[in-house]
């Protein structure tokens, strides 16, 4: 006798395949064995009663805060209990109810949707990512004096005579470590950084873009927010935008919509300069999906469509030390977006805090989040170690396989 341990659905369809179940028995219980737990924000005591008992009919249950029981409260959370299959037949139950139960029921399918999906395509100007056979790897190139984890490139050109032909090289020597897409910043974004001209900010990753184009065969990413370098980035050869600011700036959607490129939207509270400043939420996860939802929504509006855009929590951008870990352990709860998932845990001063190392001796604590973060969900791991990284996902995506 054993109790299986299963990390994905796929796990239990083996499991069923292994002891030769009937395909078609297959396709009926596969649902039955892949549970949920969903939570629904503030809704009406008779909403919340009513899907209590529509699940407790069908063999699930919800959980509702003990006021929305004897009416000493108004509304409540609700943690809904079930099966896929229990859920599939409740959101056919609900679809002619009143009281907003209709759209409960089509919000609930569209979500379980979201979550269930874990392979993207996403086409970004000439090229074609596909994101979910295995996780993806973005190596880092700061051009910048400044960066946080010491690797800034920009003294090298300007102070030792190594031209672009050198960044060149070393951008090559990533995508041969395994870097799928290669991220251009030329403005530093650690905790307390000051903003460049947009003179200063074109001179440093425009002469790069446009040489790189020629060189290598992978994406090119231009990490900025603003509209302008975006649009020069995508006259260059850069194909996705990665913007640290959520595509807030109505110009940056609308420059990201006119080239066909891809958007990655982060997550950031505040701005570097003040993002660290005793950053606090009520509910940590919840506060992201709000967000991300919110601009997914006015990025669509502005034109971009959804099958474009990356989704980035913001590891380390307005987040302390205990919400960087969080972040990591419920990865997966972002997949509700339906959208690619991109992590950046490399070098982040949590990590330095755990371990009390600079950023330079911040590897293996580097290799141990990105592992984390690949195995709860990740897409894309940011990365300023490709090499290293690509080893320890070889490892995981090994043990996956068997």
């Amino acid at each position: 006798m054993r109790i299986l341990h299963i990390k994905h659905p796929h796990d239990i369809k083996h499991v069923m395949q292994d002891i030769q179940v009937d395909p078609y028995g297959v396709k009926i219980m596969l649902p039955k064995a892949i549970t949920h737990l969903i939570r629904l924000n503030s809704v009406s005591n008779i909403l919340a009663n009513i899907l209590k008992q529509e699940m407790l009919s069908l063999g699930g249950d919800v959980a509702l805060a003990r006021g929305a029981l004897t009416g000493a409260v108004k509304s409540t959370d609700c943690l809904l209990m079930g099966n896929l299959a229990q859920f599939n037949r409740l959101h056919e139950k609900l679809k002619f109810q009143p009281f907003g139960l209709n759209k409960v029921g089509r919000e609930l399918a569209e979500t379980l949707r979201n979550y269930e999906k874990d392979k993207f395509t996403v086409r970004a100007g000439r090229h074609t990512m596909n994101l979910g056979n295995r996780t993806s790897l973005m190596g880092i190139v700061n051009m910048t004096p400044d960066s946080f984890s010491a690797d800034g490139l920009l003294w090298m050109s300007r102070h030792q005579d190594v031209k672009v032909s050198w960044i060149v090289e070393f951008v090559q020597r990533l995508v041969k470590d395994g870097a799928d897409i290669i991220d251009v910043g030329g403005e530093s974004s650690r905790p307390g950084a000051k903003p460049v001209s947009l003179k200063e900010e074109l001179s440093r990753v425009i002469p790069v873009i446009k040489s790189l184009a020629k060189k290598i065969k992978v994406p090119i990413s231009v990490d900025t927010y603003k509209p302008e370098v975006a649009r020069q980035a995508l006259d260059n050869g850069a194909s996705i935008v990665n913007d640290i600011t959520g595509l807030r700036n109505p110009a940056m959607t609308r420059i990201v919509a006119r080239y066909n490129a891809a958007a990655i939207i982060m997550h950031m509270k505040g701005t570097p300069r003040t993002m660290q400043r005793n950053p606090h939420y009520t509910s940590l996860v919840d506060e992201i999906l709000r967000y991300l939802e919110g601009a997914i929504a006015t990025a669509e509006t502005a034109g971009i469509n959804k099958d474009k855009i990356i989704v980035d929590p913001g590891i380390g951008f307005g987040k302390t030390t205990e919400d960087n870990l969080a972040i990591i352990d419920h990865l997966s709860e972002f997949r509700v977006l339906g959208r690619p998932i991109l992590v950046g845990p490399s070098r982040k001063s949590f990590i330095g805090k755990i371990l009390s190392v600079p950023p330079e001796e911040r590897l293996p604590g580097t290799v141990s989040a990105c592992v984390l973060a690949a195995r709860n969900g990740a897409h894309i791991l940011r990365v300023h170690d490709v090499k290293e990284v690509k080893q320890a996902l070889k490892l995981i995506e090994a043990m996956e396989r068997r």
